[in-house]
C-alpha cells in the first residue's frame, strides 16, 4: 500500500533565495538545496509533519498559506520584529489552546506562527 512520505508547501517568490533567507533567519531553517529557481529548506524534527485543509484560519481569520510551529513564540515574534514586520493578527491565545500570531512574509504570504500551550 502506498504511503505519503512527505508534504511540502511551495511558496511563490520571484527571488527564492531572498525569501529563503527570511525563513532561515527567523525560524532557523537550513538551506538543503538551491537551484536558483527553487530553494529547499528543512529542519531536523522528531514530530510528524502534516497537511491541513480548511475554509478559514480559525477565529474568523484568513486562511494562512503555511503554519509554522515553534517552541518559543516570544522569540519568534522578536525575530519577526527584527525584520521590521509586525503581526497582522495576535499574538493571541485561542480558545482551543494555541498561542499564535500571523505575519506576512516579504512576498506577502500569510504565515501562522503557533505554539501549543
Amino acid at each position: 500500500m502506498m504511503q505519503v512520505t512527505r508534504i511540502i508547501p511551495n511558496l511563490p517568490a520571484p527571488d527564492p533565495a531572498g525569501l529563503a533567507a527570511f525563513y532561515r533567519d527567523v525560524f532557523g531553517l537550513t538551506v538543503e538545496f538551491e537551484m536558483g529557481w527553487i530553494v529547499f529548506l528543512g529542519a531536523e524534527t522528531e514530530k510528524p509533519l502534516r497537511m491541513q485543509i480548511a475554509s478559514e484560519g480559525g477565529a474568523g481569520t484568513e486562511l494562512p498559506a503555511i503554519s509554522i510551529g515553534v517552541d518559543d513564540l516570544e522569540e519568534a515574534l522578536a525575530r519577526v520584529r527584527a525584520f521590521g514586520i509586525e503581526p497582522e493578527y495576535g499574538p493571541v491565545v485561542e480558545p482551543w489552546g494555541v498561542h499564535r500570531f500571523y505575519l506576512r512574509d516579504p512576498q506577502g504570504n500569510l504565515v501562522n506562527v503557533v505554539t501549543h500551550s
